[in-house]
């Protein structure tokens, strides 16, 4: 941005009000790159536009990529600070300190609204009637303390319509890991008292869990029940050999989180202790992105609104390492989330200021562990560049690789992927998905010469069409996920495309040999190489990729025939409901006034698609089984 440019936004910035709020900087294409908060608009906006010289030189660079400025003005400073979090989770702006992977991490759910509740995996919280524990950052750890619980205590794990339908004990019942309440042997009363202590243990009342066992257990012997005496007192042993390392020293705190971060160039690698009734009880790892070392209040400002931004547990005090900026307005919105009042501390002695160093050592171990993964990878890229150069008698290490996968069920839903990596890492922005067009039934030969055909369609000298995306890029390497009869109508389209002088080979599942046209043997690199390694990878993204888009295809066809049979649901009203919902159990779990909304709809409408569902069992957790398809989420174009 030059100074003719700035001086419009300096005089717009002058006319800012005084009073709070959020402000957004946008590039020249619009998109916002920036989002940042004041307590006073106008004197925090006029100060970017000075000379660039006085500026931060992280606020220097994004200086030069601001076109247009946006304000959004609040009543107070915790309205604006909330509104902020809000915008850098749903805009993740370049410029800003951004949680990375910001996803729906998993929950522990405890169904209370069953009458024997479960223990399941939830990607978001809010079932009204369950209680949920989390958000958990990896979702290995949600299925080891699913595994662990169930193994201490005899929790069942069975959908509700197999529990309906069961007519005899099931094998979880014989190896003691169920009471069988399917079959009436153990009242509704006994099993949500169990339940009750699986929630006392997740809280980290692991006394309370200990107390209330050694009762019962101490019931049972009086009763002379010995067999029921011995699991009880194999539970409390289980209980106190898990919690037994847990204890922190009694002058922390009983409720707390310790917070602490290593930063290495623009990231920060957090580390998460937390602290519940005097044990630890839990352990998150993040990383940071977009970090200035040199403003570390400013990183735990901005780690703060975007970890406490989602549904948890908030603590009373919260340890950290530098005091964060804006910190009172950061104590009252945690206050105010909470509903009573969280201390921010920085401790500089003492049990937390001992406990706080050792979460800041784990932050550090993370963060050289994570160097050396980046190390290993570039070595291992590099290595597998050369060796697929030297294994394929190419010219020099493939710059742009391009692999092709078709996915369909008898040929039903055809769909091909395009993958494209770059110096051995993946470019996501350059991948492709196609529906196919001209093929019908399950013919991958004719799809496959078929994607090609319009892939290479593009191709044309970059020199010569001046600002030609990177999808006209010629590849140094094509890889097809098949045998030699993929790759020689996949040969058969470049050659009549033009492109038959780019190296192309065909991937072989069973034995994973490289094929290369008008050669009979198979190029067979070391299993343990890392070219091979590389040219899996690559086949795998080509795979994902085009099952996923296949997936997504099906499931709205699914949810298209199950909405043609729903009386008053007319193409419109269908379109729409297709459009936001991906499958009926989605659509099942949707209310009345969220279907009412939509365009077209109304509630005697939404009424009856709701109605019409449950009958059909999609609103059953766990039912439609046969229906349901995983989606994830893409990136990437179609073609």
């Amino acid at each position: 941005m030059d100074d003719a440019q700035a001086e419009p936004l300096k005089e717009a910035a002058k006319r800012l009000r005084d009073g709070p709020g959020v402000y957004l900087m946008k590039d020249a294409a619009g998109v916002v790159i920036y989002v940042g908060k004041a307590v006073n608009l106008r004197n925090r906006v006029k100060s970017y536009f000075q000379d660039p010289s006085r500026l931060a030189p992280k606020v220097a660079a994004m200086m030069r990529h601001v076109a247009d400025f946006e304000v959004i003005t609040t009543d107070t400073e915790v309205e604006a600070l909330i509104l902020e979090a809000t915008l850098i989770k749903a805009r993740q702006p370049r410029y800003n300190i951004r949680l990375k992977d910001d996803k729906a991490y998993p929950y522990l759910r405890l169904t209370w609204e069953e009458p024997f509740p479960r223990l399941l995996i939830a990607r978001r919280s809010g079932q009204e009637g369950s209680r949920y524990f989390g958000p958990y950052t990896h979702a290995q750890s949600v299925h080891d303390t699913i595994r662990l619980l169930r193994r201490i205590f005899p929790i069942r794990n069975c959908t509700n319509q197999k529990f309906k339908n069961q007519s005899r004990p099931c094998l979880e019942h014989f190896i003691n890991r169920c009471q069988a309440p399917c079959q009436a042997m153990v009242s509704q009363e006994e099993y949500r008292a169990m339940m009750r202590e699986v929630e006392w243990f997740l809280e980290g009342r692991t006394d309370a869990v200990v107390r209330d066992l050694k009762e019962k257990m101490e019931e049972a012997a009086d009763r002379l029940n010995f067999e029921r005496a011995g699991q009880l007192r194999d539970q409390i042993l289980a209980v106190q050999e898990i919690t037994r390392e847990q204890k922190v020293s009694s002058t922390v705190g009983r409720d707390l989180d310790a917070i602490h971060w290593a930063v290495d160039a623009g990231d920060a690698f957090v580390q998460v202790f937390t602290v519940r009734r005097g044990r630890v009880t839990g352990r998150d790892a993040f990383t940071l992105t977009g970090v200035d070392p040199a403003d570390e209040g400013e990183l735990a400002r901005a780690f703060l609104i975007q970890y406490y931004g989602r549904p948890r547990d908030i603590p009373p005090l919260v340890l950290v390492p530098v005091a964060p900026n804006e910190d009172e307005a950061l104590k009252t919105w945690l206050a105010k989330a909470r509903g009573f009042s969280v201390k921010i501390e920085v401790p500089r002695r003492g049990e937390k200021q001992r406990l706080l160093a050792m979460v800041g050592q784990n932050a550090e171990w993370s963060r050289d562990e994570a160097r050396r993964r980046i190390e290993t990878r570039e070595r291992d890229r590099d290595e597998g560049l050369l060796g697929l150069q030297h294994a394929l008698g190419l010219l020099a290490p493939p710059e742009r690789m391009e692999c092709y996968d078709i996915s369909n069920t008898q040929g039903t839903e055809s769909v091909a992927s395009m993958v494209v990596f770059t110096q051995g890492r993946p470019d996501k922005s350059q991948y492709r998905r196609f529906k196919i067009r001209t093929v019908e039934g399950p013919n991958d030969f004719a799809s496959m010469a078929e994607v090609i055909s319009r892939r290479f369609r593009h191709v044309e000298k970059v020199a010569e069409v001046p600002g030609k995306s990177r999808f006209a890029v010629r590849p140094d390497l094509i890889i097809i996920d098949g045998g030699k009869g993929q790759l020689g109508y996949a040969l058969r389209a470049m050659q009549e495309a033009g492109c038959g002088d780019i190296p192309v080979f065909g991937l072989a599942k069973q034995h994973e040999w490289l094929f290369e046209p008008d050669r009979p043997e198979p190029i067979i690199l070391d299993r343990d190489s890392a070219a091979l390694k590389l040219v899996q990878q690559i086949r795998d993204e080509a795979h994902r990729f085009a099952i996923t888009f296949h997936r997504q295809l099906r499931t709205k066809r699914n949810l298209k025939s199950v909405l043609d049979d729903i009386p008053g649901i007319g193409p419109k009203r269908k379109r729409q409901l297709v459009a936001h919902y991906a499958r009926p159990e989605a659509l099942a779990l949707a209310t009345v006034p969220e279907l009412a909304k939509l365009p077209g709809m109304t509630v005697k409408a939404a009424e009856t698609v709701l109605s019409y569902l449950s009958a059909q069992g999609f609103s059953e957790p766990g039912a439609g089984a046969s229906q349901k398809a995983e989606l994830s989420t893409t990136k990437g174009g179609s073609s």
